[in-house]
């Protein structure tokens, strides 16, 4: 445990670099009030974002673990932290979509690098234990990015987001004073061979990668469900629904937070329950929870929402579970597919409903997002992974 307080430290760096990746989404309303941007033009931003550090952070980790290359986690913070702040400075659409270009490169680069120093200084029994704590915090970060964002602008207009670049700092200051000079050092690894940790069969071939590609795939239409909801929920709410901004980010929060908490409770649950089972009913679950938030009003409204999160939301962590237990031999690879491809693919969705948003109008575009979250759930449902175990007789089948 004495290397608990780098880790810890580390922890926190997570979530503070997760605070910027809902920023662009949560400024959406005032960008199009105040620039006159269309939906579409909007949200190309948040696309831009999520297209650029969905996909560059496999070629990152791939560099890192087979060249040594690796960014101290401190720069990388006040590289993310200084792009996403100046934003709010300036008026000009094409030097805004490099600005959140250069912030998403900051923010790819931060995992590998962090996630690497995590894995050499969480050794011994406690590994999982240590190693969760930087998980969640990167979910934590993400959710309250929506409230310090809209919380900032109500108060000072988009200038105002200026000041998110203090806890990028202030976090780097002390990374740079709790993290070891030499924990950076990094050399290069040879590539693992392609055997399961446990030593059991595992079924490859066609069946195999039909299996992965379904989940992936799956893992991309739920991606545009929850970024294409997360965009455009903040401008909903406001301009539809007649909510303060600061208001509307509060519950956008509330719905991350609901989702963080999912991933622990249904990926607890997966464990003796099953993984596809219980993917297949928070996904199905998730669909009219969200028709229900947009059809009705008041608290019931407000509710409904925050089972949509929980429910949707809560399925992530459990598919990257089933990814890993399909092709235990690869978990760097899988993991830039599920936290890279499919992410970043689900992404592209947020600008396909900015401009439906556009064609047809805000509700409507916020309607059909079930639409992808349903696609989603057919994916799910062909996966070949076995029913209520993870594992049948040692192999996955």
């Amino acid at each position: 445990m004495t290397n608990l307080r780098p880790i810890l430290g580390l922890s926190a760096a997570h979530v503070v670099t997760d605070i910027y990746s809902p920023v662009l989404s949560a400024i959406l309303p005032l960008l199009i009030l105040q620039y006159g941007y269309s939906y579409f033009l909007a949200g190309l931003i948040v696309t831009v974002w999520n297209l650029t550090s969905s996909f560059t952070q496999p070629l990152f980790g791939w560099l890192s673990d087979r060249r040594g290359f690796g960014v101290p986690v401190k720069y990388t913070l006040v590289v993310c932290a200084f792009f996403i702040s100046c934003i709010g400075l300036i008026t000009n659409y094409w030097l805004t979509l490099l600005f959140a270009v250069c912030a998403a490169l900051g923010h790819a680069l931060f995992h590998p690098s962090a996630l690497s120093l995590v894995s050499r200084l969480a050794s011994g029994p406690k590994r999982g234990r240590l190693t969760s704590f930087f998980v969640v915090g990167g979910n934590i970060g993400f959710a309250i990015g929506p409230l310090i964002a809209g919380v900032l602008v109500t108060l000072w207009g988009l200038p105002g987001l200026v000041a998110m670049i203090i806890p990028g700092v202030c976090m780097a200051l002390i990374l740079h004073v709790i993290i070891p000079r030499d924990s950076y050092k990094t050399e290069a690894v040879p590539a693992p061979a392609s055997s399961p940790s446990s030593g059991a069969p595992v079924r490859s071939g066609f069946r195999q990668y039909r299996g992965i590609t379904l989940l992936i795939t799956g893992s991309a239409f739920r991606a545009w469900g929850i970024f294409g909801s997360v965009a455009f929920l903040p401008a909903y709410l406001s301009m539809v629904r007649g909510f303060d901004l600061a208001l509307a980010n509060i519950i956008v929060s509330g719905v991350l937070m609901a989702g963080v908490i999912g991933q622990v409770v249904i990926g607890t649950l997966s464990d003796t329950h099953g993984r596809k089972e219980l993917v297949l009913l928070f996904t199905l679950l998730a669909i009219p929870f969200f028709i229900a938030a947009l059809m009705l009003s008041g608290t019931l409204s407000l509710v409904c929402l925050i089972l949509f999160g929980f429910c949707l939301w809560s399925t992530f962590s459990t598919t990257v579970a089933m990814s890993h237990e399909m092709m235990p031999g690869s978990p760097g690879f899988i993991s830039g597919l599920m936290l890279g491809l499919a992410v970043g693919a689900g992404g592209l969705g947020v600008a396909v409903s900015g401009y439906i948003a556009d064609m047809a109008g805000l509700p409507l575009a916020m309607l059909l997002i079930s639409v992808p979250v349903a696609v989603s759930l057919v994916f799910f449902a062909l996966v070949p992974y076995p029913w209520k175990n993870a594992r049948r007789n040692g192999q996955i089948v």
